[in-house]
């Protein structure tokens, strides 16, 4: 994820946790949502510990399942992650959702891995008819993170 979103995240000036699944792709992508919580409950519990945090600012995010994934938990932690930044989201795992997260997808027109017709055109109307503040931006591209597409997801979470 950092590769695709490095230099964005240098210019930001944002501090990052860059977890990986405990296997293949995030747990609630394949059932129910496991080890990958608690591991990213013990990474973010060390962040909080270590890194001065403004509590109005975090954020979740990430790419494809990991967007997947980030929307998902970002949904049922409203109350602790304020931004959602999801890049080529799938779909959202069902969950109870909590507080009213800011929200920021993008997805590329040509998407051969996951169409936007059936993924972020579906879930952005979605969101939206529940009450979400989305900024949506579709790009001409494919499955990936243009570097302006990760700038401006950035300078979201900074609210700028």
């Amino acid at each position: 994820m950092l590769r695709r979103i490095g230099a964005a995240v240098d210019e930001a000036a944002i501090a990052v946790l860059s977890p990986d699944s405990r296997d293949g792709t995030w747990d609630g992508i394949r059932d129910t949502f496991g080890p990958d919580v608690a591991y990213l409950d013990r990474a973010l519990g060390r962040v909080f510990d270590t890194v001065s945090i403004d509590p109005a600012r975090v954020a979740v995010g990430g790419f494809s399942d990991g967007a997947t994934y980030a929307l998902s938990l970002g949904l049922i932690n409203g109350d602790l992650f304020k931004y959602i930044v999801a890049f080529s989201p799938g779909f959202i795992v069902n969950g109870t959702p909590r507080g009213k997260a800011q929200i920021f997808i993008s997805h590329g027109t040509s998407d051969q891995i996951l169409p936007i017709d059936q993924c972020s055109r579906v879930i952005v109307p979605m969101l939206r008819q529940r009450g979400y503040a989305v900024t949506f931006r579709e790009f001409s591209g494919r499955h990936e993170v243009p570097p302006d597409i990760a700038r401006e997801g950035l300078r979201f979470i900074k609210g700028q």
